[in-house]
């Protein structure tokens, strides 16, 4: 998944006047940053389908997980900003970093305490990964001079994406390859299955405890909140949702995430289905990173076509592109249904940056409260894969994937709609 642009709504900040130092240091600690942050949101995708065996959840019940952190940033995003404004950017990112490290470290006792815990110790984790976005997106912009911002921009997305990538692989081998040898009854091996996700949970904990030390001592340029133009909008009247192509793309940020999130967390239990392939939890696994592998071949990909081709139209060709591949892995058996679900995550590489580029295009004063609009509709993370979740109880697994095929929909819809959006703009400047 990608990662939010300035979550909370507030205009890029910029870095205070005299600020310039070497930056080296703590460019790694923000990078690092970004790999755990897609790290920690990939590993749900391993985690859904361990928790949903040990505790005999049907999908519904397991997809509370997402329900539950994703949920979280829509609930936290907005108090998250008020928060950064009040105790600054470096120790809102150091109290994220905190707060992320606890959510990590109640996995221990929610091992033993249910499911219920579980779905705290997410949604704390969640609240933290929030904070930290909040407080930390704003370095990219500033640790550095302002002509090589965007190459910033685009290291750390690579980095999310290699995270995403990462996480399934180290789930599977810590988390589902250590529920081999079980003894004992039902209780004891249920409780043995918990238990696996403990060590690594713990070692999450500690580094995230590191990463907040780090971060609390390294010399940050002091950053500039630019909550005045929000202000002035506010005066001035008027609202982003006045704009019709800003209401659309927060509808289709709400779909994207959640179809690209639906499809991560059934993934495992998908490839594991008979007339697919029928592998093991802990094999699915690694095609798991196979999927959010694509996502980060596609970004490079996508920025080469997108030079000669406009965004519109490459959003649109991508959805398209992944509704026929949904619908392949649908109808489809074996290793073509396999190949197609995974080869989705290609198709969507490009399309949030897309999407939220295109809904803020010419908003102007309005933009940052247009921001804050689009990061709180990535709840779709949370309310897609529960629809889906409902559906694949009643009919299976597999067909359940027309709920992420309906999103591609839209997303294709609003593709098609501003596919001439920027050459509008040469033309209109040319008259």
């Amino acid at each position: 998944m990608a990662v939010l642009p300035n979550p909370g709504g507030a205009a890029a900040p910029a870095a205070a006047p005299g600020a310039q130092a070497s930056n080296t240091g703590p460019h790694v600690i923000v990078t690092i940053l970004f790999f755990m942050w897609g790290l920690l949101t990939s590993l749900n995708d391993v985690l859904i389908p361990h928790l949903k065996a040990i505790y005999t959840l049907n999908y519904l019940q397991a997809m509370l997980v997402q329900f539950c952190f994703f949920g979280a940033y829509f609930i936290v995003s907005l108090p998250a900003g008020a928060l950064i404004r009040r105790i600054g950017y470096q120790r809102g990112a150091v109290t994220g970093l905190l707060i992320a490290a606890a959510g990590c470290a109640l996995f221990y006792p929610a091992a033993q305490g249910g499911y219920g815990l579980f779905l705290f110790a997410f949604f704390v984790l969640a609240s933290g990964i929030t904070i930290l976005q909040v407080a930390a997106n704003p370095y990219v912009t500033v640790l550095g001079p302002a002509a090589t911002a965007s190459s910033r921009l685009t290291l750390t997305q690579a980095l999310n994406s290699l995270g995403t990538t990462v996480g399934p692989l180290v789930g599977g081998a810590l988390i589902l390859g250590g529920t081999q040898v079980l003894t004992g009854d039902a209780a004891a091996r249920r409780a043995q299955e918990a238990a696996t996700v403990q060590g690594p949970y713990l070692m999450l904990a500690a580094a995230l405890a590191i990463l907040a030390v780090l971060f609390a001592l390294a010399r940050l340029p002091r950053v500039d909140g630019a909550a005045g133009a929000d202000a002035a909008a506010a005066r001035d009247g008027g609202s982003a949702l006045a704009y019709r192509h800003l209401v659309l793309g927060a509808v289709a940020i709400f779909l994207y995430v959640g179809g690209e999130v639906s499809i991560g967390s059934f993934l495992v239990n998908f490839l594991g289905e008979g007339r697919v392939a029928g592998m093991p939890a802990a094999q699915a696994a690694s095609y798991v990173s196979v999927y959010w592998g694509g996502a980060l071949v596609g970004r490079f990909v996508g920025f080469a076509v997108m030079r000669v081709v406009s965004p519109g139209k490459t959003l649109a060709f991508n959805a398209l592109a992944a509704i026929v591949l949904v619908l392949a892995a649908i109808f489809g058996d074996g290793k073509v249904a396999m190949w197609a679900i995974l080869a989705v995550g290609l198709c969507n590489s490009i399309m949030f940056p897309t999407i939220f580029s295109t809904a803020l295009h010419g908003l102007g004063r309005h933009t940052g409260q247009g921001s804050g609009i689009l990061c709180m509709a990535i709840v779709g993370g949370a309310i897609v894969p529960f629809l889906q979740g409902m559906l694949a109880d009643r009919i299976g697994v597999q067909l359940s994937f027309l709920v992420p095929a309906a999103c591609y929909g839209f997303i294709l819809y609003f593709g098609l709609k501003y596919a001439n959006l920027h050459r509008e703009d040469v033309a209109a400047a040319a008259t």
